[in-house]
């Protein structure tokens, strides 16, 4: 069982940086690869994939629309996983999730575990 709990999350100028952090409880977490998704409100909005990072934290993968701006990491010691976002672009409130399975995969369907997400706004 793994419980996880982001943080982080506020309204932020474009051009701006935000570091999102998900703190996992469990033993196992060095076991799972996580993720991050985001969601815009509305309905059918999907949780579309942002950012992964293997178990080991040595391989990670990102969307294109973030690549070179946002870094995934993890410190397994702390059981936490973070999201560095530079150079955000502007955009209305959307929540992001960090998710946790035992396989990393770029869609969030399949991903055992999840947390309430935190809302990030990127105001123009």
């Amino acid at each position: 069982q793994v419980q996880l709990v982001e943080s982080g999350g506020g309204l932020v100028q474009a051009g701006g940086s935000l570091r999102l952090s998900c703190a996992a409880s469990g033993r196992t977490f060095s076991s799972y690869a996580m993720a991050w998704f985001r969601q815009a409100p509305g309905p059918g909005k999907e949780r579309d994939f942002v950012a992964g990072i293997s178990w080991s934290g040595a391989s990670t993968f990102y969307a294109d629309s973030v690549n070179g701006r946002f870094t995934i990491s993890r410190d397994n010691a702390k059981n936490t996983v973070y999201l560095q976002m530079n150079g955000l672009t502007p955009e209305g409130p959307a929540v992001y999730y960090c998710a946790a399975d035992r396989l990393l995969r770029g869609t969030a369907g399949g991903y055992e575990y999840w947390g309430p997400g935190t809302q990030v706004t990127v105001s123009s």
